[in-house]
């Protein structure tokens, strides 16, 4: 998943769960985004990386691909919004065969096999749902509460291209639905690995009404004028990252991107700017 996407409320949704996966995403089978397998491969041996890890608890540590680190995004305050906000993101991840864990859920690669990938996921809508008191803008149109999700995943690779189809059910809250397609591509050079990516986002009735629609009850209290927000085409992406394996160890990404709103979501009064941009920074040490 990529920044922003994840993740996908979309901007907090996705941008904290590609914070949380992109930096792991070496190591995890669940990124649809950036496909970074092998890039160890890439990295060229030297004297200076620590072989002593190999041992012990560190051995173990190794073996689980986990990855812990930490960093930042700066991304619109709620979906739609011109206002933006600093949020901080931690970042834990571990994978055991085919299951992969981190802060969102979990992911289970359930197929693997020539170029196909098939993940199941599920776990909690992390930066989900909406606050009223998140904005001005917001007051009188009442909290979307967080809830579990559970999804699919399918992926393609084709050389250094990934195209990727994915569906998200959210369990409480708004209880809707999200599907993703999108196409990434990524090259190795060096210790760099250069990432870019599109993706549009669909989504049904209730994530549309729940973010987007303006009832005639929140129309009385916030002002705003009274909207239907029906199922459809909801947003495209585009965004660009630069991983940098600073040695076998520590890894450093940054990550940018733009979303534009489209139909009942970008002709709703609750969007301030059809245009949603947000970037990232963030820092993993990978055992």
């Amino acid at each position: 998943m990529s920044l922003t996407k994840t993740f996908l409320n979309r901007p907090r949704r996705v941008a904290m769960a590609a914070g949380l996966a992109a930096v792991a995403c070496p190591l995890a089978p669940a990124c649809a985004a950036d496909p970074y397998e092998g890039e160890e491969a890439a990295i060229p041996a030297t004297a200076n990386f620590d072989t002593g890890r190999f041992g012990g608890i560190r051995q173990k540590l190794s073996d689980w691909d986990v990855m812990v680190g930490a960093g930042a995004i700066y991304m619109p305050k709620f979906e739609g919004s011109d206002e933006f906000e600093l949020v901080p993101i931690p970042m834990v991840s571990a994978t055991f065969g085919r299951v992969t864990v981190d802060p969102g859920g979990l992911s289970v690669d359930v197929l693997n096999s020539n170029g196909f990938k098939v993940l199941l996921k599920g776990g909690y809508d992390m930066g989900g749902g909406r606050d009223e008191d998140d904005s001005d803008h917001l007051k009188g149109l009442g909290d979307i509460d967080a809830g579990a999700v559970i999804g699919a995943q399918l992926s393609y690779e084709l050389g250094l291209v990934e195209l990727y189809a994915s569906v998200d059910k959210t369990i409480g809250g708004s209880d809707g639905l999200l599907g993703e397609v999108g196409a990434n591509v990524s090259h190795h050079y060096d210790r760099f690995i250069l990432s870019a990516g599109a993706s549009a986002t669909v989504a049904d009735d209730n994530h549309m009404e729940s973010y987007f629609g303006v009832t005639a009850a929140q129309s009385a209290r916030s002002g705003l004028r009274q909207h239907e927000a029906n199922a459809g085409l909801k947003r495209f992406d585009i965004e660009a990252s630069v991983t940098y394996m600073a040695t076998e160890n520590w890894v450093i990404r940054g990550q940018a991107g733009v979303g534009f709103l489209t139909g009942d979501a970008k002709d709703s009064p609750i969007v301030q700017n059809d245009v949603q941009p947000s970037a990232m920074l963030i820092v993993g040490y990978k055992f």
